[in-house]
């Protein structure tokens, strides 16, 4: 493969003092929308990147396919058509030609079945298609969407107070070990990490509870401490990613192993526990943590998937996707002014653009999906491909080609894995409530963490480059979470789906819900106080 050329240039940041709100006129972005999704994304034909979507299940921007050219064909021809019969057709000289000159004019929201004909010196097209592929033509972005019911920052001060609340949290006030009622504990790193997080959030916010919960946080992490990794082991001052045998934690692939960038959801509470208490503790463990990630850190920049505990080895060859580590880096050195990292998180960077962005195989990270024999592609993310154009976007020393790099990973979070819209079910309710993001290929489903990163990457975008299309659809996704938060108890549901069953209680993951506060604020902060139900259109 050709390698890229960088661009020494680097783009002004556009700061948000700088950049008054003012209306966002959604017939302007609507069209500026419509003009984008024309324009394929990453297609393989571009030289750079293979087709990366084999296992696409909808799309937003015109696609293209790999479809093998056949000997003796003069062109193609397209024949794309819906179960109700409606018909469109295309011709080109390359059965991997995109589906821009049609794409427009196929609705919205239409299952939609392609066959690609070739065509004989004779003009006359086979019978026999040469390529299939059926897919969702799924609905653009067509603002504006809902009202947010509330403040954003009221919204996340809800949702804080009731974590710091539940029974199985409360727990941890006078206990050193979880309650494992709340199952998901089996996830050590995960949520016990965001179960600090929030307990420290709850001290910034709510100063009558600020002992309470920060004794809670203090606890979880004397807990976390009694089951990492002791100071020369392979991964010392690592908690595991797995505790107990409950859930995923069972699995056979997942004995005697941990997820590599599962060790940042706990550092990351680490450092805001030592913010909270100036406990030097604390930022130590921190710091001991990054120190490790240094003695991981292959001669690439890359990280392996999983590694074993006992020999910090690779379980298999698929590596991790670095935007947790690389996050984290960065605000030790922001925050901290610790600059011994900066080689690390430089590598880091250089691999991800090398391989993993210009293979365009942004492969899930979930620690309770299986990581063995996924072929590339096959469980692609926005988990992985969002949080990333978030970090290209913030950076200062971003170049042009790390951010046409951001844009192609949001378009990838939104064409694959956004919901703008839904056709109703046969009960004329739609499934899930829109706009939603849906997770990963493997799990078909809308969760809050998911519209978070999409919402934040949005953002991001907007507040380095001033797209009011961007910061559309970030406001879009972020009212959602004020709709489908539980008015009474505050509670944010970790997926949306639209539930039959009354009894059934709502789904609820401690970090999932711990992300949403953060980008509930995070938009506040963005708001400057302006009512964030209100649009300005």
């Amino acid at each position: 493969m050709k390698s890229f050329v960088l661009s020494v240039m680097l783009l002004p940041m556009v700061c948000m003092a700088d950049t008054p709100w003012g209306e966002i006129n959604y017939k302007k972005v609507n069209a500026q929308a419509q003009k984008e999704y024309q324009v394929p994304l990453r297609p393989g034909t571009n030289g750079i990147n293979p087709f990366w979507n084999t296992y696409a299940k909808k799309f937003i921007y015109a696609p293209a396919f790999d479809f093998a050219e056949q000997a003796g064909a003069k062109e193609y021809l397209f024949c794309i058509k819906d179960d109700d019969g409606h018909e469109w057709q295309m011709k080109a000289h390359s059965p991997k030609a995109d589906l821009s000159p049609v794409w427009a004019k196929i609705p919205g929201g239409t299952d939609v079945t392609l066959k690609v004909y070739a065509v004989g010196a004779d003009g006359q097209a086979q019978t026999t298609p040469i390529g299939e592929r059926k897919f969702l033509r799924d609905y653009p972005f067509c603002g504006p969407y809902n009202q947010a019911v509330r403040p954003y920052k009221e919204a996340a001060l809800k949702a804080m107070l009731f974590v710091h609340r539940l029974k199985n949290i409360q727990h941890w006030k006078d206990h050193q070990e979880p309650n494992m009622n709340y199952r998901h504990n089996t996830y050590a790193c995960k949520i016990m990490g965001a179960t600090i997080r929030n307990e420290c959030m709850v001290a910034k916010y709510f100063p009558e509870e600020r002992e309470t919960a920060l004794q809670m946080a203090r606890n979880v992490a004397a807990f976390l401490k009694t089951i990492s990794q002791p100071e020369g082991a392979p991964l010392a001052y690592f908690p595991p990613t797995y505790y107990k045998d409950l859930i995923a934690s069972s699995r056979a692939e997942n004995q005697d192993a941990t997820m590599s960038m599962e060790a940042i959801s706990m550092a990351w509470g680490l450092l805001d526990l030592y913010d909270a208490t100036k406990d030097r503790q604390y930022y130590d463990w921190a710091l001991n943590i990054a120190n490790t990630y240094q003695r991981l850190q292959r001669a690439d920049g890359s990280f392996p998937i999983k590694v074993t505990i006992s020999t910090g080895q690779a379980v298999n060859q698929s590596n991790a996707m670095l935007y947790p580590l690389m996050c984290y880096l960065q605000r030790l050195n922001k925050e901290y002014g610790e600059t011994k990292y900066e080689p690390m998180r430089l590598k880091g960077e250089k691999w991800m653009h090398e391989v993993a962005i210009r293979r365009f195989n942004m492969t899930g990270q979930f620690e309770d999906v299986t990581v063995l024999n996924l072929q590339p592609y096959e469980n692609l993310t926005n988990c992985t491909a969002a949080p990333y154009a978030d970090y290209l976007y913030s950076r200062k020393e971003s170049t042009l080609q790390d951010l046409r790099d951001a844009d192609d990973l949001m378009r990838l979070s939104e064409d694959q894995f956004t919901f703008w819209d839904m056709k109703p079910e046969s009960n004329g309710i739609p499934k899930h409530t829109t706009p939603c993001v849906f997770e990963q290929y493997r799990y078909q489903m809308s969760v809050d963490n998911s519209a978070c990163n999409v919402a934040g990457g949005f953002l991001a975008k907007y507040e380095r480059t001033g797209d009011q299309l961007a910061l559309a659809k970030a406001i879009a996704l972020t009212n959602t979470i004020t709709i489908v938060q539980n008015v009474c108890t505050g509670q944010i549901p970790t997926t949306w789906e639209q539930r039959t069953n009354v009894d059934a209680g709502l789904s609820f993951w401690l970090n999932c819900t711990v992300s949403s506060i953060n980008m509930l604020l995070r938009m506040d902060e963005a708001m400057k106080g302006k009512p964030a139900f209100k649009f300005y259109s």
